[in-house]
């Protein structure tokens, strides 16, 4: 019997499910700023700030959840002052969420990019109510997308 190589979502190491959403309620903070500026016509303004989140978004996406910016500060200033986590939670569904932030805030500075700058305060709208959902009720909208995929055997392997 051979056994195949793991993958590099099975290779990141499990994190502490409080730092996801540490990171989600910056990230909406960030957002509802980019959507305040496309809101006043400063667009510039919200497609820099919407672009310097689309790199954070790829930093989450390609390096892994765990290696985050906003992960780094949890671990170093927030976890310390917590109690230990109940469970840890595997990487892969955040990471794969951060891609879907990718995504999404690609989309609006392309967009933006293109002269739509609509579409910058519309995208960021969106990945908003993502990380808010996040941060608030921790209900991580592509994590579930990550499950649903894995579920149909579209993506990992298949949940037993």
């Amino acid at each position: 019997m051979t056994s195949s190589p793991p993958s590099p979502a099975d290779t990141r190491p499990d994190l502490d499910p409080r730092g996801p959403r540490f990171g989600a309620a910056i990230t909406a903070g960030l957002l509802l700023v980019v959507v305040f500026l496309s809101l006043t016509g400063a667009s510039v303004a919200a497609l820099v700030g919407l672009a310097g989140l689309a790199a954070l978004f790829a930093w989450g996406a390609f390096a892994g959840a765990g290696r985050h910016p906003y992960s780094m500060l949890f671990k170093r200033f927030v976890r310390p002052r917590l109690n230990p986590p109940v469970a840890l939670e595997s990487a892969a569904p955040p990471t794969f969420a951060q891609g879907v932030g990718l995504l999404v805030t690609l989309t609006g500075v392309v967009l933006g990019l293109v002269g739509v700058a609509p579409a910058v305060g519309v995208c960021a709208a969106i990945a908003f109510v993502a990380a808010f959902l996040n941060a608030v009720f921790d209900y991580c909208l592509g994590c579930q997308m990550y499950l649903l995929l894995v579920r149909a055997g579209l993506l990992g392997r298949p949940v037993a």
